[in-house]
């Protein structure tokens, strides 16, 4: 007959998005009750069952963890590293230890450093770096990524510092030579 094709009145569009939100708050007040906990580990245990999809969403639900509030951890040291080559410095953000594997065969303790690209601070680099090649900062997280966001443009807030004259201090652990003129 008519395949669908005809009016489209504006109050189903509002329908729709009231039933939306309806939906969305049902869920999130069954999310705080047992019963629907329950519910969600449910769904859950069965999205992990799924074969190609398991992997999806396991991986998905991995990178949600990280950067959901209850992860003290993933991202909230704000450090220098050298990066891409020594002498040039990339603020990044530690995002946790290395596996016992990496530590045991570059024979020391190293952190997992972000250091993410610029303007679009959702893609960047991943490196592993000897913690001893870190330098922590006291610039907070959201100062960082203003900063990165605008280019260097805006800058951080932060405590103020001696102003150095000369030749910039060489971070501990860094060799001699790779520091910056």
């Amino acid at each position: 007959q008519n395949q669908g094709e005809g009016p489209m009145y504006w109050y189903w569009s509002l329908v729709a998005l009231l039933l939306a939100i309806l939906l969305i708050g049902v869920v999130g007040l069954l999310a705080r009750n047992y019963f629907g906990r329950k519910i969600i580990e449910w769904v859950d245990s069965a999205l992990l069952r799924i074969p190609l999809l398991n992997k999806i969403y396991s991986a998905t639900k991995q990178v949600n963890d990280a950067f959901s509030s209850t992860n003290k951890t993933a991202f909230r040291t704000v450090v220098l590293v050298e990066f891409p080559h020594p002498g040039i410095w990339s603020i990044g953000f530690i995002t946790g230890e290395q596996p016992d594997e990496v530590q045991a065969r570059i024979g020391q303790r190293a952190v997992c450093v972000f250091v993410p690209a610029t303007p679009n601070p959702t893609s960047g680099f991943l490196l592993m770096v000897p913690e001893a090649k870190v330098i922590k900062l006291d610039m907070s997280v959201p100062n960082a990524i203003k900063y990165i966001i605008s280019l260097g443009a805006i800058q951080p807030d932060h405590a103020a510092l001696p102003r150095v004259t000369g030749a910039v201090p060489v971070p501990p652990g860094t060799p001699s030579g790779s520091g910056l003129p």
